[in-house]
């Protein structure tokens, strides 16, 4: 820089510490209802999955619809793609199933039947710009499609993927859900040793309390009775 050999310095981007430089938005209740009523099929099927999980945008965009297993309603996170790149997980905790709501399931279904990539194989948010042999790029998907409908609604926070994820954690919160439960829903590495010594959150606790926040964020939903939900067939 100071022989003008270069015209920035890299290093500026380089986080010091692991601490955040600011504290990621979360949505309130009522905006993230709004959003999802506004947005086409595709994206609200993203945005809801994101925000009903706490999954990384690149394990998002990482599943295969092999990944989704309908019938005993998890999701197996497996890998990552970052600039469409395929690596591994973050972290051990995060390769860990995820339990996917009734509700969501339905969603993920109505999805596939009209996506043009539905074979198991397949990418489950396959790119048609690249014939299906690779996923959306998240940047594109936020900036040309979700934050557009964000801001023209009125919503002019930081919409980003981790904004999703945020406000999952925070609704769980909202909900009083124990910490274990929270740190092994947003599957988290690290916790106090007690919690991980003595307290388990079985997948039922762990389901009931994502199905919480879905019922939240689709109101009505939770207005059915449980013999009303959608049959969830593949």
């Amino acid at each position: 820089m100071r022989y003008e050999w270069v015209e920035r310095n890299p290093i500026k981007l380089v986080r010091q510490s692991a601490k955040r430089e600011r504290t990621p938005d979360a949505l309130e209740l009522t905006e993230i209802q709004l959003l999802l009523s506004k947005l086409d099929v595709r994206e609200r099927t993203l945005v809801l999955l994101d925000a009903a999980t706490g999954l990384r945008v690149s394990e998002l965009l990482a599943l295969r619809w092999e990944d989704v297993d309908f019938d005993n309603l998890e999701l197996r996170v497996t890998r990552s793609i970052w600039h469409q790149v395929v690596g591994e997980c973050k972290t051990e905790a995060s390769a860990k199933p995820v339990p996917l709501d009734s509700y969501m399931a339905e969603d993920l279904l109505r999805w596939r039947r009209v996506s043009p990539y539905p074979m198991n194989s397949d990418w489950v948010f396959a790119s048609p710009t690249m014939h299906g042999k690779q996923p959306y790029w998240p940047d594109n998907l936020m900036k040309r499609y979700i934050r557009p409908v964000a801001r023209a609604n009125g919503i002019f926070k930081n919409v980003g993927w981790h904004t999703f994820r945020h406000t999952f954690g925070t609704l769980l919160k909202a909900n009083g859900e124990d910490v274990k439960t929270v740190q092994e829903l947003l599957r988290h590495a690290n916790s106090r040793i007690t919690l991980d010594v003595y307290v388990q959150a079985v997948n039922a606790t762990k389901r009931d309390a994502q199905s919480k926040v879905v019922r939240m964020m689709v109101p009505a939903v939770g207005q059915m009775g449980k013999d009303e939900y959608p049959k969830v067939s593949a």
